[in-house]
């Protein structure tokens, strides 16, 4: 195979497609513009000695037996089965929405509310929001209704920062309406939180002799592209390039820039055993801000104090101090996002993957997923 990568990234995607290429014996460099490994998943103890995801909550949750055998052999795992909550009203209520948001919100109604929900969806257990809204029985679009205008849109248009209609719809399908009691926030068979924390996976991953880490640098002030060739310090490539950025930056965004969205945290600490019920509630109705993650309890950590950070979405704006989060899903932007696939596709040695670069919604264990796919797509192009 190819005797040697450059690696952009030292995210999730980036060490697993570094650690992939190095066992079968390949050099890999990469590539960090941040001053710490790991990317989005990095997380650390704090000054009041509580363990925080310094750029917002991740939870590991999977169906797929290869990502939680392959994440299984690079550190320990508890299990751990979230509980987050909306405060819709100033009612806070469990989410996924279930029956017990029914009756917190329609005491009078609920138990018609729930009989109707059997008579139209049957022994269905879930629908999304968008199913509901679009059923002719009254009861069942009332309540869907109401979850809808002081949750899924308010939410949504903070987070994305355009109207809930111009969003793809996949968005409205990761928290799904549940038809039953005792709902869980997901439910995937493994649901686990590393004990040693990300950080552990991450520098497990990278620790080999065939791999070396160069944070702050800007790859893209070491990477180029002309006439179809890639150039690394201004001179031809001598190895395939694994790039995990923003794709449109990468070709200097000739088509226009792709929208992404980023995050602004307030940190807050306070000398007292609990700041609110659940690990991460949304705030869909306050102003700015959609969540707070109360750290102790992700998972439950036996300190004094509790720390908790406040998440403004801000628009990603290049230069100015902050970091793509997640791409913005819409008809547009998917558009003009395959422009810059197929300007990839012509660079012989390139591979673009990860949520920025293939400008997709991922979870860990997709972003893992898609990596080792990638990792044996290069195995087998050499």
């Amino acid at each position: 195979m190819n005797n040697k990568y450059y690696v952009v990234g030292s995210g999730i995607v980036g060490s697993v497609i570094a650690h992939e290429l190095a066992e079968h014996g390949a050099k890999v460099h990469i590539f960090e513009k941040r001053n710490h490994i790991g990317g989005n998943l990095f997380d650390c103890t704090d000054e009041h000695g509580i363990h925080v995801h310094l750029y917002g909550p991740h939870i590991f949750h999977t169906q797929k037996e290869r990502v939680w055998e392959y994440v299984s052999r690079y550190c320990s795992w508890e299990e751990y089965d979230l509980v987050c909550g909306s405060v819709m009203d100033g009612i806070c209520v469990p989410t996924s929405f279930d029956f017990e948001s029914i009756d917190r919100f329609f005491p009078q109604e609920a138990e018609v509310i729930k009989e109707h929900i059997k008579m139209v969806f049957g022994e269905q257990k879930s629908a999304t929001v968008l199913e509901m809204l679009e059923c002719e029985d009254r009861y069942v679009k009332k309540f869907a209704q109401y979850l809808y205008d002081k949750d899924y849109a308010p939410y949504t248009a903070k987070q994305w920062g355009i109207s809930p209609e111009k969003v793809d719809k996949q968005i409205f399908r990761r928290v799904p309406i549940l038809f039953s009691y005792g709902s869980k926030y997901f439910d995937d068979k493994y649901q686990a939180m590393p004990q040693g924390g990300y950080m552990e996976l991450i520098e497990n991953l990278l620790k080999h002799e065939n791999i070396t880490v160069q944070v702050n640098v800007d790859a893209l002030d070491v990477i180029s592209i002309e006439e179809n060739s890639i150039y690394i310090n201004g001179e031809p490539a001598d190895g395939t390039v694994v790039y995990t950025g923003p794709i449109d930056e990468l070709f200097q965004c000739q088509y226009g820039k792709l929208p992404y969205r980023s995050l602004r945290f307030e940190w807050k600490y306070e000398d007292k055993e609990s700041f609110q019920d659940m690990p991460v509630v949304a705030y869909p109705q306050a102003e700015g801000y959609t969540r707070i993650t109360e750290y102790k309890k992700l998972p439950y950590q036996k300190v004094r104090g509790t720390t908790y950070a406040v998440e403004y979405p801000i628009p990603y704006q290049k230069g100015a101090d902050n970091d793509p989060y997640y791409p913005v899903l819409t008809e547009e932007s998917a558009e003009l996002s395959h422009k810059y696939f197929k300007l990839a596709e012509q660079i012989k040695n390139l591979k673009c993957c990860g949520r920025l670069a293939d400008f997709k919604y991922y979870n860990i264990d997709q972003a893992i997923d898609r990596a080792l796919d990638v990792a044996e797509e290069l195995q087998m192009e050499e």
